[in-house]
């Protein structure tokens, strides 16, 4: 069986949970996401990582019926990564009324701040207006 992994957390000497790189976390396109209860949200669709860091930040969800999908942002500084899903801290009906973008959608800046608002943590733009997420 494959382990278990909490991102948001640094490989510690003795410890087997890891921070996978952004590069590993593109491979789980597709991945059920779950929530802490282990209900389906949806699927994986992009991993946006802090640009002042790159280290992954939020990833996106498909989310919604056939001919109405769109994508909500989820956080995953909780989130464990276990085989074939992902799931995050976060309730799967506050997930599911997160701020969102089309299938074929990008994340305007203007809109980044409501994204942290609507989860109650903290947004900073860079000094210079850059943007705190980044698609990987």
């Amino acid at each position: 069986m494959k382990a278990r992994r909490r991102l948001g957390s640094r490989k510690c000497e003795g410890k087997k949970d890891t921070v996978p790189e952004a590069a590993d976390i593109r491979e789980w396109r597709g991945h059920d996401v779950v929530d802490a209860e282990g209900r389906k949200i949806g699927e994986l669709e992009a991993v946006y990582v802090d640009t002042s860091t790159d280290q992954p930040a939020f990833a996106t969800v498909t989310v919604g019926m056939p001919t109405r999908r769109r994508l909500v942002f989820v956080p995953l500084d909780q989130a464990i990564v276990g085989p074939g899903y992902v799931k995050v801290g976060y309730d799967r009906k506050q997930v599911k009324n997160a701020p969102s973008i089309g299938i074929d959608g990008e994340l305007p800046a203007g809109d980044e701040e409501a994204i942290f608002r609507h989860y109650g943590l903290a947004y900073q733009a860079g000094a210079g207006g850059e943007r705190q997420l980044g698609r990987r």
